[in-house]
């Protein structure tokens, strides 16, 4: 017995070596980095200086010495818009796809199959490629305006590129799939026999759409809500292209920071404070919607 249960344990070890060492290496070493930037001084002329130094968190949180490091608030104001931004995304994915998902769920098998394709096929071109084809749709003289000053409908061209308008919608578009296909599998496995005797009881399709159906598809609500809410916020592509300098979010920020300012510490606690941020986030959101759950099991 105890020489099988060694066995096992080897043999358990062997299996989880290989990604234990790819998540040692390309993602706990990084942030340990990171965190350990955080916390020394910047160099004169990029880099880091090697230095105990807490002003890369003062001028994001208010103890800055005012002379080397100021606070300025408008690091809180661009955490507030990417915030902002991110739900918005999130909200806005979640509406269009719920209801989308849940009619490809009524579809045959080979239908199924084929509008699962098409949610996919965006991935099989270039995500530079497709934000630059918004950027000829929504500028100045992009199809949308010229279209409507032709017909008469605008005098002058709508000011949609390098908004707040033009970022979420990029996001949105960007991550569609990664909401889809979460609540497509919670959708999915749905029981039929549940929604039958629902409707057996004298249930109608809204009552059993908000008795059975949505309480049941919670999952993959919140696994397609987590899935968007964490690349939207520290999205930096989408920003840049359709934002421009007027839509700055924490992902432009940093990498502001680390690639034109080269001031790696600050940076670092750019990305940590947002990595605290999300994770604070996530853990009242699902305890949430765990509370929720069980209240509604009662």
């Amino acid at each position: 017995m105890a020489l099988a249960g060694t066995r096992k344990r080897v043999r358990l070890a062997g299996l989880l070596s290989p990604i234990t060492i790819l998540l040692t290496v390309f993602f706990i070493a990084p942030l340990s980095i990171l965190l350990v930037y955080a916390f020394l001084e910047p160099g004169l002329y990029g880099g880091v200086v090697w230095n105990f130094y807490d002003q890369n968190f003062g001028r994001i949180l208010g103890w800055a010495d005012g002379y080397y490091e100021e606070f300025d608030p408008v690091y809180f104001s661009i955490f507030g818009r990417s915030f902002r931004l991110a739900i918005t995304t999130v909200l806005i994915s979640l509406l269009l796809c719920y209801p989308a998902a849940l009619w490809v769920t009524s579809l045959s098998e080979r239908w199924r199959s084929f509008f699962l394709f098409l949610i996919t096929l965006p991935f099989f071109a270039s995500l530079v490629v497709r934000l630059f084809a918004w950027v000829l749709i929504l500028k100045p003289t992009g199809w949308i305006n010229e279209t409507l000053i032709s017909i008469g409908m605008i005098v002058k061209p709508f000011d949609m590129l390098y908004t707040e308008g033009a970022v979420v919608l990029g996001m949105v578009y960007v991550f569609i799939p990664f909401m889809f296909l979460p609540l497509y599998a919670s959708l999915e496995k749905l029981d039929r026999s549940l929604l039958e005797a629902s409707g057996d009881l004298g249930a109608g399709r809204f009552k059993t759409f908000m008795r059975v159906t949505l309480p049941l598809s919670v999952p993959g609500m919140v696994g397609g809500s987590i899935i968007v809410f964490i690349p939207s916020l520290g999205n930096f592509i989408v920003p840049d292209l359709l934002g421009g300098a007027k839509v700055l979010m924490i992902g432009n920020l940093i990498e502001q920071q680390f690639l034109e300012a080269r001031n790696w510490p600050f940076g670092s606690a750019l990305a940590w404070m947002v990595m605290v941020a999300v994770l604070l986030f996530l853990l009242i959101y699902v305890t949430v919607v765990n509370r929720a759950e069980a209240l509604q099991e009662q």
